[in-house]
């Protein structure tokens, strides 16, 4: 009888690195669940982006966007509104980085130390740790954490404003390199840096596949 695979929750903030997810990131991560033999999952909360950033420009562009819509653009549609997550049925939960995720998933690239978190985020990392399973963040992405996670030993790098603000929070930071990860024990939190650093896209894929490996060493 084959052994039920496992199942990852990529929570996804839209589709660009300036105001959305970081596509390079998010797909890494999927092919490193799936290189690994388990199965992804994705979801995005279903409410309208932070701002729409022309990405050769820069420049906010006069539109609105939806946050689940964008997403549904990397999930190839095979998407679902993260207000329908389940603990339950997920293994552990992935956030890949991407400025939506200090835009659309939290509040942290306008207020800082004082942000707020996506309702529905939080409730998925709170349901997360209650059940003791693993959850991965990328990039920028573990602000978010440092938020809901409070005491989370984190890495988004070396960038030390970001680390300082962090820190302020009532994260424990850590500096990394390029591709390294950090593990927190007592929350089963998985991060590294990616895009935080002046990274190549194999150490982006480096990272990726070192926080997915240990997140489904931790469910074995």
């Amino acid at each position: 009888m084959n052994k039920k695979a496992i199942k990852i929750g990529v929570v996804l903030s839209g589709c660009g690195f300036q105001d959305g997810a970081e596509i390079h990131e998010s797909v890494l991560t999927l092919l490193s669940i799936q290189k690994n033999g388990a199965e992804y999952v994705c979801f995005a909360p279903d409410i309208p982006q932070h701002h729409v950033t022309n990405h050769i420009s820069g420049e906010n562009m006069n539109e609105t966007r939806n946050v689940l819509t964008e997403s549904a653009r990397i999930a190839r549609g095979k998407i679902s509104p993260l207000n329908t997550f389940d603990p339950a049925k997920i293994d552990a939960l992935i956030f890949p980085g991407g400025f939506g995720a200090a835009l659309n998933l939290s509040s942290f690239a306008t207020q800082g130390t004082n942000c707020s978190v996506n309702e529905d985020v939080a409730k998925a990392i709170g349901s997360m740790i209650e059940q003791k399973k693993p959850i991965g963040a990328l990039c920028i992405s573990p602000a978010i954490m440092a938020k809901v996670l409070k005491g989370a030993e984190l890495t988004i790098g070396q960038d030390k404003g970001t680390a300082k603000t962090l820190e302020e929070m009532g994260a424990k930071h850590k500096i990394t390199n390029p591709g390294e990860i950090v593990v927190d024990p007592k929350f089963k939190l998985v991060t590294t840096p990616c895009y935080m650093l002046e990274s190549t896209i194999p150490q982006i894929a480096e990272g990726a596949e070192r926080v997915v490996k240990t997140i489904i060493d931790m469910l074995n």
